[in-house]
């Protein structure tokens, strides 16, 4: 079992240029799409989060049932859904506005166990920024660390959350000593500081850096660096795709039995490169058609490739 920590949220996306373009609601959330995506490439997985009774939250937790994702876990409030405005530039990257006071997402509370099989937990977006839930969610991946537990780390920083920015990058580093893998964008690389070696020596046994369409790289604890170009694709948008990474990290890494910080270390150049080029594939997808719609293992062909 792979479980998914995190927000699940509305995204309104435009259908066209300009700030005035039609906008079509569509299920997001940087945690949500990474249990979306888990769930087709045939993980099994938990989400692990507190979605509205709403309309959107009840559409929210069909999305997740429909890729076979475990929602027994997922605690309801009657707040409102919070609620993320993209807006898609000339090359397809989005940005987004936020929505988030007095949301149910922002209350949710650390489990006083996760499901059984549990073999890695996975963290990362607004839900580690917005309070009280924030710390409810370090909590657990605190608690999940300290039971050995694989635990992966997505920031991917939404500036525009954040209050405080050097708050936030002291608690980021807090964190890390807890992280198995962290994976983020060059962009919130360049926003945090630091640089992957110095996050290595504080905890995680890798770090993957995304780079768009020029590809992703892993710095590794015993000094290795492996890098992948991007998939080709005509891109309609970016949402979703990094997102889309993290699944393919998670699931290859399950497939090859390697959710422990010593079976990273034995993948090598070889296992690396495989697994980042899993992964270019499945964002390359992802990028191809509009909204985050991952992809389905089908489509990438059978696990076993890897």
């Amino acid at each position: 079992m792979i479980v998914v920590a995190g927000e699940a949220l509305i995204d309104l996306v435009p259908q066209g240029p300009g700030a005035l373009a039609d906008l079509k609601p569509a299920l997001g959330g940087g945690p949500y799409n990474t249990a979306v995506a888990l769930g087709r490439l045939g993980s099994r997985t938990a989400f692990c989060s507190r979605t509205s009774a709403d309309a959107f939250g009840e559409a929210l937790l069909d999305g997740l049932r429909r890729a076979g994702v475990d929602v027994s876990g997922v605690q309801r409030g009657p707040e409102p859904t919070t609620l993320a405005v993209a807006t898609i530039d000339a090359t397809g990257s989005a940005a987004y506005s936020f929505y988030v006071d007095g949301t149910a997402d922002r209350l949710f509370t650390a489990p006083a166990a996760l499901p059984a099989g549990t073999r890695a937990v996975s963290f990362g977006t607004c839900s580690l920024v917005l309070e009280p839930g924030a710390s409810a969610y370090e909590e657990l991946m605190r608690a999940a660390a300290g039971q050995g537990l694989f635990t992966a780390l997505d920031p991917n920083i939404r500036a525009g959350l954040i209050p405080d920015a050097d708050a936030y990058r002291a608690r980021f580093k807090s964190w890390l000593p807890s992280v198995t893998l962290l994976k983020l964008s060059a962009e919130d690389a360049a926003w945090l500081g630091g640089s992957p070696r110095a996050w290595l020596a504080a905890g995680p046994a890798a770090v993957v850096v995304t780079r768009g369409g020029d590809g992703l790289t892993v710095f590794t604890r015993d000094g290795g660096e492996y890098s992948v170009p991007g998939e080709k694709v005509d891109v309609v948008d970016t949402i979703g795709a990094g997102d889309t990474v993290n699944a393919a990290l998670l699931h290859g890494l399950a497939v090859q039995d390697a959710l422990s910080a010593e079976a990273l270390a034995a993948l090598g150049a070889e296992g690396w490169t495989r697994l980042l080029r899993f992964a270019a594939r499945a964002a390359a997808i992802t990028c191809s058609r509009a909204g985050a719609e991952p992809p389905y293992a089908a489509e990438l062909g059978e696990p076993t490739a890897l």
